[in-house]
């Protein structure tokens, strides 16, 4: 069938301020873009857009889809602002729990709190004896209380795993607080939980990111929840029936030879990504890695998930079979092991690397990558979540290069935009207002590291031609074009008009999805 839509702007995003008048669209791609008088005669059905704004499909360049789905579920300690009312949502929430049952709560932030107060296991004692496990809002860290630690088997005489910390007090036993690697030998005593709950919880978020305008997004959730089968089992059970939706999965190291050697997707919606590697860990958890120690605790330069010579094997597998690395990086440290890797392995022809987060860099890194092919995966919101308490961490002389989008971008490198949920809130909205204002929702101020504020074209083009190039499919995806899918995200006014806060107000009316209206505001489908 052929689609004639127009009656709105319709923004091709090809350079900024690009219209068309009307787009046909046939079965799941763009045939043509031109007037409505010049289409009309092609089209079996037409769209009015009744003055609504269309754009390229919103994609979200890296989220954990099934977590974002699982903190729709679970109780969300991420809009907590003081230590008494978590501790008082603890209470509430694990009073009726068995004593066996697991409590796992998501997204706690100690930034947020006047005391900055982290527990101790001892106070989560208090609060229940059941096993607990919370999740920091960076997942880089955990708190878990004594049950958790004794599943665990972990007392004052366990050694750091390697790629983690157990913290300890001064008396050298365990506080309950657990950084990067250490969080997974609490976390492998949770038990297994079904494919039937992981689909029930994927489906809860593709709901949920359709209602919010993106059309897709670049998903890690093959390193979770045991085998991966299980996970990507419960990708099949969502997205390959009647619900369309975008999912491109980043594939765990750990996973990754069994998965190139017996996985089968579901393309064009759920298609294969690169392997998955973590060089280091998050800046709120001191265990982002810096090549200097951190401003505020100068005994520690973070945490090196990997080793070099680890890091450059990982990269090394994934060129043997032909496939692009994606890579977490967060410190100039971990940035510069990353990019010592991939030159030493350099990605092979049709493909393209991927540097996840770069919030910290060096002018001589840049260099570095404008040298290989590579995207750089930003996640705009972090600036509104970490300042101002960052610039304790890393201090005034390291913030120039430090969440440098307009540099980045001014330096010619590919980037896209991500939320990182459940992390951050999976809204684009607030992801591009937050490039665009370097603020929170309504602040006044203006902005954060303001000379590296984006134009609201940068910003959009972030979830939309950069999410698309990240992949390698901007000649396919990310701008209104013939021959491109037919993916759109349509807002009920003009993201370019207006002050900022239009930016947020702004409500998505339709999902549409290779052609298919996915999300209709007022009823799905």
């Amino acid at each position: 069938m052929k689609v004639l839509w127009h009656g709105g702007s319709i923004y091709t995003m090809e350079t900024e301020g690009a219209t068309v008048n009307a787009v046909l669209v046939s079965d799941d791609h763009i045939e043509k873009t031109g007037t409505y008088d010049q289409l009309k005669q092609f089209a079996d059905k037409e769209i009015n857009l009744q003055g609504a704004s269309m754009y390229p499909g919103f994609v979200d360049s890296h989220m954990h889809m099934i977590g974002h789905g699982e903190k729709l579920m679970r109780v969300d300690l991420s809009i907590i602002e003081s230590s008494e009312e978590m501790r008082e949502q603890l209470i509430e929430s694990t009073k009726d729990l068995k004593k066996d049952e697991w409590f796992i709560g998501e997204g706690w932030n100690e930034n947020n709190f006047a005391d900055r107060k982290i527990f101790h296991r001892d106070e989560l004692d208090e609060i229940s004896l059941s096993p607990m496990l919370l999740k920091r809002v960076c997942r880089h860290a955990i708190l878990a209380n004594s049950s958790a630690l004794a599943l665990a088997g972990i007392t004052k005489d366990s050694p750091d795993p390697e790629g983690g910390v157990i913290v300890r007090d001064a008396e050298g036993e365990p506080t309950g607080y657990l950084l990067d690697a250490a969080q997974d030998l609490v976390a492998n005593q949770v038990p297994e939980v079904s494919v039937s709950y992981l689909t029930r919880a994927l489906k809860k978020s593709v709901d949920h990111l359709l209602s919010l305008g993106l059309t897709g997004a670049h998903t890690e959730d093959m390193g979770y929840y045991g085998h991966y089968s299980r996970p990507l089992d419960a990708f099949k059970n969502v997205i390959c029936g009647e619900m369309k939706f975008r999912a491109h999965l980043l594939r765990a190291h750990s996973a990754f030879e069994e998965m190139m050697e017996n996985a089968s997707y579901g393309e064009p919606f759920i298609d294969p990504g690169p392997m998955k590697i973590f060089a280091d860990g998050s800046i709120g958890g001191r265990t982002a890695l810096l090549s200097k120690p951190y401003n505020d605790d100068p005994s520690t330069i973070g945490v090196a998930i990997q080793s070099d010579e680890e890091l450059k094997r990982l990269v090394s597998i994934a060129r043997k079979h032909g496939e692009a690395v994606a890579i977490h990086v967060i410190g100039d440290l971990g940035l510069e092991m990353a990019l010592d890797a991939i030159e030493a392995h350099p990605v092979p022809k049709g493909k393209r690397d991927r540097l996840i987060h770069v919030m910290v860099v060096r002018e001589d890194l840049v260099k570095r990558m404008q040298q290989i092919d590579v995207a750089l995966d930003l996640q705009p919101s972090f600036v509104t979540s970490d300042f101002p308490w960052v610039v304790e961490r890393l201090g005034e002389n390291r913030l120039e290069w430090s969440y440098a989008w307009q540099k980045l971008l001014n330096h010619g490198l590919i980037c896209a935009g991500g939320s990182d949920a459940p992390i951050e809130e999976a809204d684009p909205r607030l992801g591009i207002y937050a490039a665009v204002t370097r603020r929170k929702p309504y602040d006044t101020h203006e902005g954060f590291l303001s000379e590296e504020k984006l134009t609201r074209f940068e910003a959009i083009q972030l979830y939309t031609i950069g999410s698309a190039a990240a992949i390698g499919k901007e000649k396919q995806r990310g701008l209104i074009y013939q021959g491109f899918d037919a993916d759109f995200t349509v807002f009920d006014r003009d993201l370019f008009l207006g002050n900022e806060e239009q930016l947020l107000e702004a409500v998505p009316i339709m999902t549409v999805v290779a052609g298919e209206i996915m999300y209709q505001k007022g009823g799905q489908y």
